[in-house]
């Protein structure tokens, strides 16, 4: 008995973020797939030697729109980033607000 109800709480535990996902308006599996898209693209970020990953904040939409943010400290890693972008797989277009720093 004791583990059924640890097993309910586990699950309960587990499902939660993803039912404040939902409410948010998409499905959770748009969620998942806005996050795994972002994660992509951070994840190129961080393995190109001319794009620093923390400089640079990645945000993608339900409709695999990313928009990148931030401060690039040339105009070579700003076109970087965004072509490092378009070529994750998901990403249907990307939104270039990055500044380049002086």
């Amino acid at each position: 008995m004791k583990t059924t109800i640890k097993s309910l709480l586990l699950v309960s535990a587990l499902l939660l973020p993803m039912a404040g996902f939902a409410a948010d308006g998409d499905p959770i599996s748009t969620k998942v797939g806005d996050s795994v898209i972002t994660a992509k693209v951070k994840a190129a970020f961080a393995k190109d030697k001319v794009v620093s990953a923390t400089d640079l904040k990645v945000e993608t939409d339900s409709n695999g729109l990313v928009e990148l943010s931030g401060t690039a400290k040339s105009k070579a890693e700003a076109k970087k980033a965004v072509e490092l972008a378009k070529n994750v797989k998901g990403v249907t277009a990307v939104k270039d607000e990055i500044v380049v720093a002086d």
